[in-house]
């Protein structure tokens, strides 16, 4: 006899409905997965239309790896269900060595009143094919690049692009091949001529007065070496000249405008450039921060990294290593003029120094800029104007700080130029000055008179007075020292105001005896005035302090070219006449003709 059939436990029935409704999910995701995959793959061709003049091409763009470089685009129009959408940051792929395949479907609404061009604003792409294809057959192509004739662009500008032939209500594949050594930017767009054309002139309007100013800075530092011979001016020329020519060939303008088809100059610009301007930071950083100091390792060192620089950049342009070994060169020995210079800067800014608080601005600018640029490069930063112009924008601002520090430099040179003047017209006034009086003395005068007797004439007699005090030594001897010192102030200010300003000159020879050049006189009795005019002037007494005391004077003087015409035997002459009158009663001014005998 059969045993009843037992009923199943309710948890099973539970159990197997919870997993019914698992697999029923599942499968429902798979067929909504699959419905957006065919929805991808038939999205919609992006409609040009006539109120949109321009349009950003990244979001409507799928792509395709081709590491071996070899597909046709006959190839790549069966593989385009392989296409697939770009990943990371929008319009930059990074730095990559494959070729790749670019794919926009296209369709315009109406016949288009102006043309419509696509455009990839970044010039040093090496190789750019363009395809636009219908019904699986190529109706236009263009092969653009750098490193291809400039000549054989079909739109003779900066960037790489192509005018299209579209009819409307018919649908287009537009094909772009890409390969290049370096960074994969692209800004890919399809413009009307009358957006795409503004745009270009901006362009090149910003790339002009960027050129231009550096061309300004450049005319600047050169002069300033020249005339100063200060090597930090020629140090900044170098950093002027490489961040100029790299922007040139960076944005197109060199081949555009400089270089036209010449291909050496689009494999070496760049990094030429780049490496001339890294030799640059190296000297110039070194000299700004320690100056011309031989011993100091610090700048020993900066200057090995310049001439490794200039060794690198000498093995590229002569082949010997190509543009990627230059580029790894410059990528990782960029920021180390910066890095070792910054430890020293630092101390310097804590110490007050402006030189280096600037340097260090012009780090903080520089790293801000290149941080920016790497993150475009390696694809982590999306595309704009400023991320693209980025390093660009810092360098001109490395450069205008860069400006201060040689303004700084030339302010200290002015400084210490006036302090040697200062210097040396304070030697000059030791040896050619008296230093109780003021005045000039034996030196000082025979130098003014050995210049002034170079334009005497019979019409421009010079006269030369010797004066000697007469009671000088009792008052000297009854009231001290300083009292006579006092005194023979008192009598130069007193012979300084009885003389004529801009023609005559009064000198201390030493002692209580003063000499009198007096210049520019037309006749000798002239002279013989002038002298009375002395004498009359010290009857009155002089007022020192407290005391009232009376001095006269005994002159001679000689006249040139009446006399001589040699400033020593003129003096002697005087002298000998002042001796005469001291021994004939004092008081008295005595003209020494050359007949009278000379004094020792």
């Amino acid at each position: 006899m059969l045993a009843p059939r037992q009923p199943r436990p309710r948890g099973w029935r539970a159990a197997g409905a919870r997993w019914c409704r698992l697999v029923l999910a599942w499968l429902a995701l798979l067929l909504l997965g699959s419905l957006a995959l065919s929805a991808q793959a038939a999205a919609p061709a992006l409609l040009l239309r006539e109120g949109t003049p321009s349009s950003d091409l990244w979001p409507h763009m799928t792509l395709l790896a081709d590491p071996a470089r070899q597909l046709t685009a006959q190839e790549v129009l069966a593989r385009l269900p392989e296409f697939e959408a770009p990943r990371g940051a929008a319009g930059t792929l990074g730095v990559r060595q494959d070729a790749v395949w670019l794919h926009v479907p296209l369709a315009v609404a109406q016949a288009p009143g102006h043309p419509w061009i696509v455009n990839i604003d970044y010039p040093v792409l090496n190789e750019v094919d363009f395809y636009l294809t219908q019904g699986g057959a190529v109706v236009q192509k263009a092969l653009l690049g750098n490193l291809r004739p400039f000549s054989e662009r079909p739109l003779r500008g900066r960037t790489h692009s192509m005018m299209l032939d579209l009819q409307p209500g018919q649908p287009y594949d537009l094909l772009v091949r890409v390969r290049t050594g370096g960074a994969m930017i692209l800004p890919l767009s399809i413009s009307k001529a009358p957006v795409l054309l503004p745009m270009a002139l901006r362009e090149q309007m910003l790339q002009g007065v960027l050129a231009g100013l550096a061309l300004c800075l450049l005319g600047y530092s050169l002069s300033q070496w020249w005339s100063q011979r200060e090597p930090l001016f020629l140090y900044y020329a170098m950093l002027v000249t490489g961040s100029a020519g790299f922007s040139l060939q960076f944005f197109g303008i060199g081949s555009q405008f400089l270089w036209r088809n010449n291909l050496w100059m689009e494999l070496h610009a760049a990094s030429a450039a780049g490496l001339l301007a890294l030799a640059g930071s190296f000297l110039f950083m070194g000299h700004a921060l320690v100056g011309k100091h031989p011993r100091s390792r610090f700048l020993r060192a900066m200057q090995g990294g310049a001439v490794l620089c200039a060794v690198v950049c000498a093995a590229f342009l002569v082949d010997l290593i190509d543009t990627r070994a230059a580029t790894a060169f410059l990528s990782v020995f960029g920021p180390l003029p910066s890095l070792m210079s910054l430890p020293l800067a630092l101390k310097r800014v804590r110490q007050g120094d402006t030189v280096s608080a600037t340097l260090f601005l012009a780090w903080v600018a520089y790293f801000a800029a290149a941080a920016v640029m790497v993150g475009l490069v390696q694809g982590w930063a999306p595309l704009s104007f400023w991320t693209l112009h980025s390093f660009q924008i810092g360098a001109t601002v490395d450069m205008l700080l860069f400006l201060r520090v040689l303004g700084l430099r030339s302010e200290a040179l002015r400084e210490a130029t006036d302090d040697a003047l200062r210097e040396r017209d304070a030697m000059r006034s030791l040896a050619y000055t008296d230093a109780l009086t003021g005045l000039p003395n034996r030196r000082g005068v025979q130098l003014a008179l050995q210049s002034a007797l170079a334009h005497c004439s019979p019409q421009r007699i010079i006269a030369v007075y010797l004066l000697d005090l007469d009671g000088f030594k009792p008052i000297n001897d009854v009231h001290g020292h300083d009292v006579g010192d006092d005194l023979l102030v008192a009598v130069g200010h007193r012979l300084q105001d009885h003389l004529r300003r801009h023609t005559d000159m009064v000198a201390r020879l030493g002692g209580d005896e003063f000499i009198i050049m007096a210049s520019e006189l037309a006749r000798p009795e002239q002279a013989r005035e002038l002298g009375e005019g002395l004498l009359q002037a010290f009857k009155e007494p002089f007022v020192l302090s407290h005391l009232r005391v009376h001095v006269g004077l005994t002159i001679g003087y000689a006249l040139a070219p009446l006399d001589s015409m040699e400033s020593r035997e003129l003096i002697r002459q005087a002298d000998a006449a002042m001796y005469l009158g001291k021994q004939n009663g004092k008081h008295c001014i005595i003209r020494n003709d050359g007949n009278m005998a000379l004094a020792i």
